[in-house]
Protein backbone atom coordinates (compact mmCIF):
# COMPACT_ATOMS: atom_id res chain seq x y z
CA UNK A 1 0.00 0.00 0.00
CA UNK A 2 1.20 3.62 -0.58
CA UNK A 3 2.10 5.05 2.94
CA UNK A 4 -0.14 7.10 4.14
CA UNK A 5 -0.87 6.28 8.00
CA UNK A 6 -4.06 5.14 6.98
CA UNK A 7 -6.59 2.99 9.52
CA UNK A 8 -7.08 -0.04 8.97
CA UNK A 9 -10.89 0.10 9.54
CA UNK A 10 -10.83 3.12 7.14
CA UNK A 11 -9.39 1.41 4.31
CA UNK A 12 -11.64 -1.70 4.88
CA UNK A 13 -14.38 0.96 4.37
CA UNK A 14 -12.51 2.70 1.76
CA UNK A 15 -12.46 -0.90 -0.18
CA UNK A 16 -15.97 -1.06 -0.11
CA UNK A 17 -16.72 1.48 -2.89
CA UNK A 18 -18.30 0.79 -5.91
CA UNK A 19 -17.02 0.79 -9.36
CA UNK A 20 -17.83 2.56 -12.41
CA UNK A 21 -19.51 0.73 -14.93
CA UNK A 22 -17.08 -1.77 -16.12
CA UNK A 23 -16.19 -3.53 -19.46
CA UNK A 24 -17.98 -6.30 -20.58
CA UNK A 25 -15.58 -9.12 -19.17
CA UNK A 26 -17.59 -8.03 -16.07
CA UNK A 27 -20.74 -9.85 -16.69
CA UNK A 28 -19.63 -13.01 -16.72
CA UNK A 29 -21.57 -15.59 -15.28
CA UNK A 30 -20.66 -17.37 -12.10
CA UNK A 31 -17.66 -19.95 -11.79
CA UNK A 32 -17.60 -23.09 -10.31
CA UNK A 33 -15.46 -22.53 -6.55
CA UNK A 34 -12.05 -21.97 -6.69
CA UNK A 35 -9.24 -24.66 -6.79
CA UNK A 36 -6.30 -23.81 -5.53
CA UNK A 37 -2.20 -24.49 -7.18
CA UNK A 38 -1.47 -27.42 -5.09
CA UNK A 39 1.86 -26.41 -3.71
CA UNK A 40 -0.18 -23.72 -1.35
CA UNK A 41 -2.56 -26.25 0.49
CA UNK A 42 0.00 -26.47 3.40
CA UNK A 43 2.16 -23.05 2.74
CA UNK A 44 3.08 -20.34 4.58
CA UNK A 45 4.20 -17.00 3.07
CA UNK A 46 7.22 -14.84 4.17
CA UNK A 47 7.67 -11.02 3.21
CA UNK A 48 10.77 -9.68 1.88
CA UNK A 49 11.73 -5.97 2.02
CA UNK A 50 14.65 -5.98 -0.55
CA UNK A 51 15.78 -2.69 0.77
CA UNK A 52 16.28 -3.52 3.97
CA UNK A 53 16.88 -6.87 4.04
CA UNK A 54 20.43 -6.51 4.23
CA UNK A 55 22.46 -3.83 3.99
CA UNK A 56 23.45 -3.40 0.34
CA UNK A 57 19.44 -4.11 -0.54
CA UNK A 58 20.09 -6.10 -3.50
CA UNK A 59 18.75 -9.09 -5.04
CA UNK A 60 22.23 -10.79 -4.59
CA UNK A 61 22.29 -10.10 -0.95
CA UNK A 62 19.10 -11.20 0.15
CA UNK A 63 19.78 -14.27 -2.46
CA UNK A 64 22.58 -15.68 0.18
CA UNK A 65 19.30 -16.11 2.90
CA UNK A 66 17.11 -18.60 0.90
CA UNK A 67 19.03 -21.38 2.41
CA UNK A 68 18.45 -20.38 5.71
CA UNK A 69 14.42 -19.23 4.84
CA UNK A 70 14.03 -22.94 3.28
CA UNK A 71 15.42 -24.56 6.19
CA UNK A 72 12.68 -22.69 8.67
CA UNK A 73 10.67 -24.00 6.38
CA UNK A 74 9.40 -21.09 4.34
CA UNK A 75 7.52 -21.65 1.41
CA UNK A 76 5.99 -18.25 -0.90
CA UNK A 77 8.24 -15.63 -0.98
CA UNK A 78 6.34 -12.48 -1.38
CA UNK A 79 8.86 -9.39 -2.57
CA UNK A 80 7.72 -5.98 -1.88
CA UNK A 81 7.57 -4.03 -5.30
CA UNK A 82 11.28 -4.11 -7.32
CA UNK A 83 10.29 -1.97 -10.25
CA UNK A 84 11.80 1.67 -10.13
CA UNK A 85 10.62 4.31 -8.03
CA UNK A 86 8.96 7.47 -9.17
CA UNK A 87 11.46 10.51 -8.70
CA UNK A 88 8.73 13.70 -9.58
CA UNK A 89 7.11 14.23 -6.00
CA UNK A 90 9.22 11.27 -4.52
CA UNK A 91 8.24 11.10 -0.75
CA UNK A 92 12.00 10.89 1.46
CA UNK A 93 15.11 10.05 0.33
CA UNK A 94 14.77 6.79 -1.12
CA UNK A 95 11.15 6.73 -2.10
CA UNK A 96 8.16 4.19 -1.78
CA UNK A 97 8.03 1.30 -2.90
CA UNK A 98 4.42 1.68 -4.32
CA UNK A 99 5.20 4.30 -6.58
CA UNK A 100 6.02 2.22 -9.80
CA UNK A 101 8.00 4.40 -12.68
CA UNK A 102 8.33 1.42 -14.96
CA UNK A 103 6.29 -1.51 -14.54
CA UNK A 104 8.37 -3.72 -16.59
CA UNK A 105 11.96 -3.28 -15.35
CA UNK A 106 13.84 -3.40 -12.01
CA UNK A 107 15.01 -0.47 -9.31
CA UNK A 108 18.68 -0.62 -9.88
CA UNK A 109 19.47 0.19 -6.63
CA UNK A 110 18.73 -3.54 -6.43
CA UNK A 111 20.40 -5.04 -8.69
CA UNK A 112 19.52 -6.11 -12.60
CA UNK A 113 16.79 -7.90 -13.94
CA UNK A 114 19.37 -10.86 -14.79
CA UNK A 115 19.91 -10.66 -10.82
CA UNK A 116 16.09 -10.68 -10.25
CA UNK A 117 15.93 -13.95 -13.05
CA UNK A 118 18.65 -15.70 -11.00
CA UNK A 119 16.77 -15.24 -7.33
CA UNK A 120 13.61 -16.43 -8.67
CA UNK A 121 15.45 -19.30 -9.68
CA UNK A 122 17.97 -20.25 -7.08
CA UNK A 123 14.52 -19.85 -4.45
CA UNK A 124 12.45 -22.46 -6.84
CA UNK A 125 15.30 -24.89 -6.62
CA UNK A 126 14.93 -24.83 -2.93
CA UNK A 127 11.68 -25.39 -3.38
CA UNK A 128 10.11 -22.39 -2.81
CA UNK A 129 7.52 -19.98 -4.82
CA UNK A 130 7.64 -16.09 -5.67
CA UNK A 131 5.11 -13.57 -6.04
CA UNK A 132 6.29 -10.38 -6.74
CA UNK A 133 3.94 -7.32 -4.60
CA UNK A 134 1.97 -5.46 -7.71
CA UNK A 135 0.18 -1.62 -7.37
CA UNK A 136 -2.63 -1.41 -10.42
CA UNK A 137 -4.48 1.36 -8.59
CA UNK A 138 -1.84 3.83 -9.44
CA UNK A 139 1.50 4.80 -10.49
CA UNK A 140 4.74 7.68 -10.21
CA UNK A 141 3.97 10.70 -11.61
CA UNK A 142 6.80 9.99 -13.77
CA UNK A 143 5.96 6.85 -15.44
CA UNK A 144 6.12 6.66 -18.97
CA UNK A 145 2.60 6.20 -18.85
CA UNK A 146 1.69 9.57 -17.72
CA UNK A 147 2.73 10.40 -21.70
CA UNK A 148 2.15 8.08 -23.55
CA UNK A 149 -1.53 6.65 -22.54
CA UNK A 150 -2.39 10.16 -20.49
CA UNK A 151 -6.06 8.93 -21.10
CA UNK A 152 -5.74 5.64 -18.90
CA UNK A 153 -5.42 8.45 -15.82
CA UNK A 154 -7.47 10.18 -13.58
CA UNK A 155 -7.93 14.03 -14.29
CA UNK A 156 -8.97 16.99 -12.09
CA UNK A 157 -11.25 19.37 -13.20
CA UNK A 158 -8.25 20.99 -15.70
CA UNK A 159 -7.75 18.01 -17.23
CA UNK A 160 -4.72 16.89 -15.38
CA UNK A 161 -3.59 14.32 -13.34
CA UNK A 162 -3.43 14.81 -9.45
CA UNK A 163 -2.42 13.01 -6.52
CA UNK A 164 -4.18 9.92 -5.10
CA UNK A 165 -7.61 11.38 -2.62
CA UNK A 166 -9.37 9.15 -0.36
CA UNK A 167 -12.49 10.99 1.24
CA UNK A 168 -13.86 8.21 2.57
CA UNK A 169 -12.72 8.30 6.05
CA UNK A 170 -12.69 10.87 8.78
CA UNK A 171 -9.96 12.89 7.56
CA UNK A 172 -9.18 12.94 3.62
CA UNK A 173 -6.18 11.43 2.44
CA UNK A 174 -3.85 12.52 0.04
CA UNK A 175 -1.06 10.41 -1.85
CA UNK A 176 0.71 13.17 -2.94
CA UNK A 177 3.42 10.72 -4.35
CA UNK A 178 1.21 8.63 -6.88
CA UNK A 179 -1.88 9.19 -9.37
CA UNK A 180 -4.49 7.08 -10.13
CA UNK A 181 -5.36 4.99 -12.97
CA UNK A 182 -8.91 5.54 -14.87
CA UNK A 183 -9.83 1.97 -14.64
CA UNK A 184 -12.92 3.28 -16.72
CA UNK A 185 -10.61 2.88 -19.80
CA UNK A 186 -10.74 -0.31 -21.35
CA UNK A 187 -7.24 -0.15 -22.91
CA UNK A 188 -5.70 0.21 -19.71
CA UNK A 189 -6.97 -3.69 -19.16
CA UNK A 190 -5.12 -4.55 -21.50
CA UNK A 191 -2.23 -2.62 -20.79
CA UNK A 192 -1.80 -3.90 -16.87
CA UNK A 193 -2.24 -7.36 -17.81
CA UNK A 194 0.56 -7.43 -20.40
CA UNK A 195 2.53 -5.63 -17.87
CA UNK A 196 1.69 -8.41 -15.26
CA UNK A 197 2.05 -11.31 -17.86
CA UNK A 198 5.69 -10.07 -18.60
CA UNK A 199 6.74 -10.65 -15.01
CA UNK A 200 5.49 -14.58 -15.27
CA UNK A 201 6.38 -14.95 -18.49
CA UNK A 202 10.14 -13.39 -18.63
CA UNK A 203 11.08 -14.32 -14.67
CA UNK A 204 8.86 -17.04 -14.07
CA UNK A 205 7.39 -15.56 -10.78
CA UNK A 206 4.24 -17.89 -9.61
CA UNK A 207 1.89 -15.09 -8.67
CA UNK A 208 1.49 -11.93 -7.43
CA UNK A 209 0.16 -9.83 -3.98
CA UNK A 210 -1.85 -7.39 -5.22
CA UNK A 211 -2.11 -3.72 -3.53
CA UNK A 212 -5.30 -2.29 -3.25
CA UNK A 213 -7.15 -4.98 -4.97
CA UNK A 214 -10.47 -3.67 -4.06
CA UNK A 215 -10.13 -0.14 -5.51
CA UNK A 216 -9.06 -2.06 -9.20
CA UNK A 217 -12.66 -3.68 -10.79
CA UNK A 218 -13.03 -7.47 -9.56
CA UNK A 219 -13.18 -8.29 -13.37
CA UNK A 220 -10.07 -6.74 -14.19
CA UNK A 221 -8.25 -9.60 -11.47
CA UNK A 222 -10.56 -11.91 -12.79
CA UNK A 223 -9.38 -11.86 -16.51
CA UNK A 224 -6.07 -11.11 -15.78
CA UNK A 225 -5.66 -14.25 -14.35
CA UNK A 226 -6.99 -16.22 -17.05
CA UNK A 227 -4.55 -14.54 -19.11
CA UNK A 228 -1.35 -15.28 -16.45
CA UNK A 229 -2.27 -18.75 -16.23
CA UNK A 230 -2.30 -19.41 -19.93
CA UNK A 231 1.67 -19.29 -19.06
CA UNK A 232 1.42 -21.15 -16.10
CA UNK A 233 -0.46 -21.66 -12.68
CA UNK A 234 -0.18 -18.60 -10.35
CA UNK A 235 -0.93 -17.88 -6.90
CA UNK A 236 -2.66 -14.49 -6.33
CA UNK A 237 -3.26 -12.66 -2.56
CA UNK A 238 -5.05 -9.63 -3.01
CA UNK A 239 -4.24 -6.37 0.17
CA UNK A 240 -8.53 -6.40 0.32
CA UNK A 241 -11.01 -9.10 2.73
CA UNK A 242 -14.08 -8.67 0.35
CA UNK A 243 -15.15 -11.96 -0.29
CA UNK A 244 -16.01 -11.84 -4.26
CA UNK A 245 -12.43 -11.51 -4.84
CA UNK A 246 -12.18 -15.02 -3.89
CA UNK A 247 -14.80 -16.32 -6.99
CA UNK A 248 -12.21 -16.28 -9.74
CA UNK A 249 -9.59 -13.89 -9.23
CA UNK A 250 -7.83 -13.97 -5.81
CA UNK A 251 -6.39 -17.19 -3.80
CA UNK A 252 -6.03 -15.05 -0.34
CA UNK A 253 -7.45 -12.10 0.98
CA UNK A 254 -5.91 -9.94 3.95
CA UNK A 255 -6.97 -11.51 7.85
CA UNK A 256 -7.21 -7.78 9.43
CA UNK A 257 -10.02 -9.42 11.61
CA UNK A 258 -7.84 -11.24 13.76
CA UNK A 259 -4.57 -8.92 13.77
CA UNK A 260 -6.83 -6.37 15.18
CA UNK A 261 -8.05 -8.93 18.00
CA UNK A 262 -4.30 -9.91 17.92
CA UNK A 263 -3.63 -6.48 19.46
CA UNK A 264 -6.44 -5.87 21.53
CA UNK A 265 -5.38 -9.13 22.94
CA UNK A 266 -1.83 -7.95 23.93
CA UNK A 267 -2.76 -4.73 24.85
CA UNK A 268 -5.93 -6.60 27.54
CA UNK A 269 -8.41 -5.11 25.68
CA UNK A 270 -9.78 -8.38 24.61
CA UNK A 271 -9.99 -12.21 25.54
CA UNK A 272 -11.34 -15.60 24.70
CA UNK A 273 -14.64 -14.19 24.02
CA UNK A 274 -13.61 -12.14 21.17
CA UNK A 275 -11.84 -15.03 19.26
CA UNK A 276 -14.91 -17.19 19.81
CA UNK A 277 -17.37 -15.00 18.65
CA UNK A 278 -15.39 -13.79 15.35
CA UNK A 279 -15.13 -17.58 14.43
CA UNK A 280 -18.42 -18.65 15.55
CA UNK A 281 -20.38 -15.92 14.72
CA UNK A 282 -18.39 -13.93 11.55
CA UNK A 283 -19.23 -10.65 10.50
CA UNK A 284 -18.43 -11.21 6.98
CA UNK A 285 -19.18 -15.11 5.00
CA UNK A 286 -16.37 -16.61 3.34
CA UNK A 287 -16.71 -19.72 0.74
CA UNK A 288 -14.65 -22.76 1.96
CA UNK A 289 -11.91 -22.41 -0.59
CA UNK A 290 -11.10 -18.95 0.67
CA UNK A 291 -7.47 -18.63 2.25
CA UNK A 292 -7.02 -15.89 4.66
CA UNK A 293 -3.36 -15.10 5.33
CA UNK A 294 -3.20 -14.36 9.36
CA UNK A 295 -0.48 -12.38 10.47
CA UNK A 296 0.81 -10.26 13.48
CA UNK A 297 2.55 -7.83 11.47
CA UNK A 298 3.24 -6.71 7.70
CA UNK A 299 5.09 -3.61 6.05
CA UNK A 300 2.57 -1.44 6.79
CA UNK A 301 1.43 -2.64 10.13
CA UNK A 302 5.57 -2.49 11.07
CA UNK A 303 5.95 1.14 9.48
CA UNK A 304 3.07 2.42 10.54
CA UNK A 305 1.72 0.72 13.45
CA UNK A 306 3.97 -0.47 15.43
CA UNK A 307 6.85 -2.51 16.02
CA UNK A 308 6.41 -6.11 17.27
CA UNK A 309 7.43 -4.98 21.13
CA UNK A 310 5.02 -1.92 20.79
CA UNK A 311 2.07 -4.48 19.88
CA UNK A 312 2.42 -7.46 21.83
CA UNK A 313 5.46 -7.23 23.87
CA UNK A 314 5.26 -10.88 26.12
CA UNK A 315 2.54 -11.61 24.07
CA UNK A 316 4.36 -11.85 20.65
CA UNK A 317 4.78 -15.74 20.47
CA UNK A 318 1.14 -16.86 21.55
CA UNK A 319 -0.07 -14.68 19.18
CA UNK A 320 2.24 -16.23 16.27
CA UNK A 321 1.22 -19.13 17.69
CA UNK A 322 -2.54 -18.37 16.79
CA UNK A 323 -2.28 -16.80 13.78
CA UNK A 324 -0.11 -20.40 12.30
CA UNK A 325 -2.90 -22.69 13.42
CA UNK A 326 -6.03 -20.60 12.95
CA UNK A 327 -7.70 -21.36 9.80
CA UNK A 328 -5.57 -19.42 7.18
CA UNK A 329 -2.48 -18.99 6.03
CA UNK A 330 0.79 -17.48 8.09
CA UNK A 331 2.52 -14.53 7.51
CA UNK A 332 5.97 -14.23 8.47
CA UNK A 333 7.20 -10.45 8.14
CA UNK A 334 10.96 -10.48 7.24
CA UNK A 335 12.89 -9.87 10.18
CA UNK A 336 10.40 -10.89 12.57
CA UNK A 337 12.46 -14.37 13.22
CA UNK A 338 15.61 -12.16 14.68
CA UNK A 339 13.23 -10.19 16.68
CA UNK A 340 12.53 -7.45 14.62
CA UNK A 341 11.67 -4.40 17.27
CA UNK A 342 11.67 -1.20 15.60
CA UNK A 343 9.36 0.27 13.26
CA UNK A 344 11.27 0.28 9.38
CA UNK A 345 11.33 3.63 7.60
CA UNK A 346 9.74 3.10 4.94
CA UNK A 347 11.14 6.08 2.32
CA UNK A 348 14.92 6.15 3.97
CA UNK A 349 17.64 3.61 3.92
CA UNK A 350 16.92 1.57 7.53
CA UNK A 351 18.62 -2.45 7.07
CA UNK A 352 17.36 -4.50 9.25
CA UNK A 353 19.61 -5.84 12.49
CA UNK A 354 20.56 -9.46 11.93
CA UNK A 355 21.53 -9.98 15.74
CA UNK A 356 20.86 -13.70 15.29
CA UNK A 357 18.09 -15.49 14.92
CA UNK A 358 17.04 -16.22 18.22
CA UNK A 359 13.26 -17.11 16.47
CA UNK A 360 14.30 -19.60 14.33
CA UNK A 361 13.37 -22.61 15.86
CA UNK A 362 9.81 -21.20 16.99
CA UNK A 363 8.95 -20.46 14.02
CA UNK A 364 10.71 -23.82 12.04
CA UNK A 365 8.11 -26.01 14.80
CA UNK A 366 5.34 -23.40 13.86
CA UNK A 367 5.76 -24.23 9.79
CA UNK A 368 6.27 -27.80 10.14
CA UNK A 369 3.19 -27.96 12.83
CA UNK A 370 1.17 -27.07 9.77
CA UNK A 371 3.10 -28.99 7.27
CA UNK A 372 2.75 -32.02 8.76
CA UNK A 373 -1.13 -31.48 9.77
CA UNK A 374 -3.78 -31.42 7.02
CA UNK A 375 -6.01 -30.12 9.91
CA UNK A 376 -3.87 -27.04 9.84
CA UNK A 377 -3.82 -26.68 5.86
CA UNK A 378 -5.40 -23.81 3.90
CA UNK A 379 -9.28 -23.31 3.21
CA UNK A 380 -10.90 -26.41 1.78
CA UNK A 381 -7.88 -28.61 2.46
CA UNK A 382 -7.77 -27.57 6.19
CA UNK A 383 -10.48 -28.75 9.17
CA UNK A 384 -12.57 -26.39 10.65
CA UNK A 385 -12.37 -24.90 13.72
CA UNK A 386 -14.50 -25.80 16.76
CA UNK A 387 -14.14 -23.28 19.93
CA UNK A 388 -13.05 -25.77 23.41
CA UNK A 389 -14.80 -24.86 26.61
CA UNK A 390 -12.02 -23.73 29.75
CA UNK A 391 -14.24 -22.36 32.07
CA UNK A 392 -12.02 -19.46 31.65
CA UNK A 393 -12.15 -16.48 29.53
CA UNK A 394 -9.00 -15.84 29.46
CA UNK A 395 -7.75 -19.07 28.08
CA UNK A 396 -8.48 -19.55 24.07
CA UNK A 397 -8.61 -23.06 22.88
CA UNK A 398 -9.51 -24.75 19.48
CA UNK A 399 -9.66 -28.05 17.93
CA UNK A 400 -9.36 -28.40 13.75
CA UNK A 401 -9.58 -32.14 12.36
CA UNK A 402 -9.08 -33.24 9.07
CA UNK A 403 -9.03 -37.00 7.99
CA UNK A 404 -8.21 -37.82 10.83
CA UNK A 405 -5.62 -35.85 11.62
CA UNK A 406 -7.02 -33.61 14.93
CA UNK A 407 -4.39 -30.42 16.23
CA UNK A 408 -5.70 -29.25 19.70
CA UNK A 409 -4.19 -25.50 20.73
CA UNK A 410 -4.81 -24.08 23.97
CA UNK A 411 -2.96 -20.25 24.75
CA UNK A 412 -2.99 -18.25 27.89
CA UNK A 413 -4.14 -14.67 26.45
CA UNK A 414 -2.45 -13.08 29.90
CA UNK A 415 0.31 -12.11 31.46
CA UNK A 416 -0.57 -14.46 34.38
CA UNK A 417 -0.85 -18.02 34.81
CA UNK A 418 -4.38 -19.46 33.81
CA UNK A 419 -5.79 -22.58 35.24
CA UNK A 420 -8.55 -24.24 32.86
CA UNK A 421 -10.07 -27.95 32.09
CA UNK A 422 -11.28 -28.54 28.85
CA UNK A 423 -14.39 -30.68 28.53
CA UNK A 424 -13.95 -34.21 30.44
CA UNK A 425 -10.13 -33.57 31.06
CA UNK A 426 -8.26 -32.70 34.02
CA UNK A 427 -7.03 -29.42 35.55
CA UNK A 428 -3.98 -27.76 33.21
CA UNK A 429 -2.24 -24.66 33.77
CA UNK A 430 -0.33 -22.23 31.40
CA UNK A 431 2.12 -19.59 32.17
CA UNK A 432 2.05 -16.17 30.99
CA UNK A 433 1.10 -16.18 27.52
CA UNK A 434 2.26 -19.75 26.98
CA UNK A 435 0.55 -21.92 24.77
CA UNK A 436 0.32 -25.90 24.45
CA UNK A 437 -0.16 -27.92 21.01
CA UNK A 438 -1.27 -31.50 20.85
CA UNK A 439 -0.76 -32.74 17.76
CA UNK A 440 0.47 -36.64 16.18
CA UNK A 441 4.04 -37.34 16.66
CA UNK A 442 6.19 -37.47 13.30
Amino acid sequence: MNPAARSLSTLALAFCAAFAPLPALAQQGAAAPMAHVAWSKNANIYEVNIRQYTKEGTFNAFAAHLPRLRKMGVDILWLMPVQPIGVKNRKGTLGSYYAVRDYTAVNPEFGSMDDFKRLVKQAQGLGMRVILDWVANHTAFDNPWTVQHKDWYLKDAKGEIFPVTYTEGAEPEYWTDVTGLDWKQPALWKGMTEAMAFWVRETGIDGFRCDVAAKVPTAFWEGARVELEKIKPVFMLAEAWQPELHTRAFDMTYGWDTVTVFKDIAKGKADARTLRTLFEKPPVAYPDHAYRMRFTSNHDENSWHGSDKEHYGQAFKAMAVLAATLPGMPLIYGGQEAGLDKRIEFFEKDPIAWKGYPNADFYTWLLKLKHDNPALWNGQYGGPLKVLETGNDKVFAFRREKEGNAVTVRVNLTGVEQRFALAGGKQESLGAWAYGVTAPAK
